[in-house]
């Protein structure tokens, strides 16, 4: 085993394909003799080159192979024979064509990293971790994306200090792609600007319509939920088309935290014809040690292999009792992943908050 980690590296090298699809052909035109015509099949070395390595790799490689050619022409006597020039043509050929396959790669994996980069500067923009410990709340935050090529998308949360007590957003954007992104930003930005200022709770769900209006091509929609934690535990709770959170109360008791009207999702508000549905808040006592878990459509309608979803106070609640929130969080998600026995299929966000004045500094 000794010998095959020293090789790792030759084995990941880019020429270590080509030269072995090479060597493999050159090994088959010795054993098969001159009666067979296998020169052209060198072509394959600069071909193979073309996947993974660099121009000069493949250009390396189509030079391999024209000798490779060379010599095994000169070893069966056809030096100078029709059926050998008609090889080198080919292997030209296919370098040059590999050459061109290869300057398109290196062209496109360019403009990805840039992307990549792009998308993780705004990544940590919006999603810039949540502090353990804000007022008189312990907080658990857990995010995870369904694509593969960012680490988030278009759910989003937010936690912030004010005058009336900790603020906290959860929400998710409806549709896919970088859209949805830039209408998750234009929802932080709004409640990073309205969260610590607007008294009303209400206020400051009318300043994230606003700015959806303003921002947006108005073709989005945005479900989500403000909340309000004051220093005696009252909690506000906005919810405009989102699902219910779901609180777990110090001795152990488990329910939905229901909007006492339906409001529609941002985006949407002006379908209700009239401003009336943003001021049903939802108020509520917490006592010490009650959590409350916020949480977007990626959790509640994930499912299993029967198609079944996953039942949020059934199997969640339990789990959100002991330990820390991020602790709780890491057991909801290996819950999760234990009910659907599959990768995540949409993004899904969780905030976990626990009521506990004496967590205040």
């Amino acid at each position: 085993m000794r010998w095959l980690r020293a090789a790792g590296p030759m084995v990941r090298s880019p020429a270590a394909l080509p030269l072995g699809v090479m060597l493999g052909v050159a090994v088959v035109d010795a054993l098969t003799g001159p009666e067979y015509n296998l020169l052209p099949v060198y072509a394959a070395g600069p071909a193979v080159a073309a996947g993974r390595g660099s121009i000069r790799n493949v250009v390396t490689m189509g030079g391999v192979a024209a000798l490779l050619c060379l010599l095994f022409a000169a070893k069966a006597d056809r030096f100078g024979e029709l059926r050998m020039y008609v090889a080198l043509v080919a292997i030209a050929y296919v370098t040059l064509a590999a050459v061109y396959a290869a300057w398109v790669r290196l062209r496109t994996e360019r403009r990805l990293v840039d992307v990549q980069e792009v998308a993780r500067t705004l990544e940590d923009v919006l999603f810039v971790p949540l502090p353990p410990v804000l007022g008189p709340v312990w907080i658990g935050a857990s995010y995870v994306s369904a694509s593969r090529a960012t680490r988030v998308g278009g759910d989003l949360y937010k936690a912030v200090p004010s005058p009336y007590g900790v603020r906290l957003v959860i929400a998710d954007v409806q549709g896919k792609g970088l859209g949805t992104i830039r209408c998750a930003a234009v929802v932080l930005a709004a409640f990073r600007e309205a969260g610590p200022e607007y008294e009303d709770l209400t206020e400051v769900g009318r300043r994230i319509e606003s700015a959806l209006k303003r921002s947006t091509d108005g073709q989005r929609f945005v479900t989500g939920i403000l909340a309000q934690i004051s220093p005696d535990g009252q909690l506000l709770a906005f919810n405009q088309g989102h699902p219910a959170p779901l609180l777990r109360t110090a001795d152990g008791g488990i329910r939905f935290v229901e909007p006492d009207e339906p409001v529609p999702p941002f985006g949407l508000t002006g379908l209700a014809g009239s401003g009336d549905v943003l001021d049903s808040v939802t108020r509520l006592a917490l006592r010490p040690g009650d959590r409350l878990l916020l949480y977007t459509d990626g959790l509640s309608e994930a499912r299993d292999r029967d198609g079944r979803f996953y039942p949020v106070g059934e199997r969640a609640g339990p789990l959100l009792g002991e330990g820390s929130p991020e602790e709780a969080l890491r057991r909801v998600r290996a819950d999760v992943a234990a009910f659907t026995g599959a990768v995540p299929d949409d993004d899904s966000a969780l905030i976990l908050v626990e009521f506990a004045p004496r967590a205040a500094p």
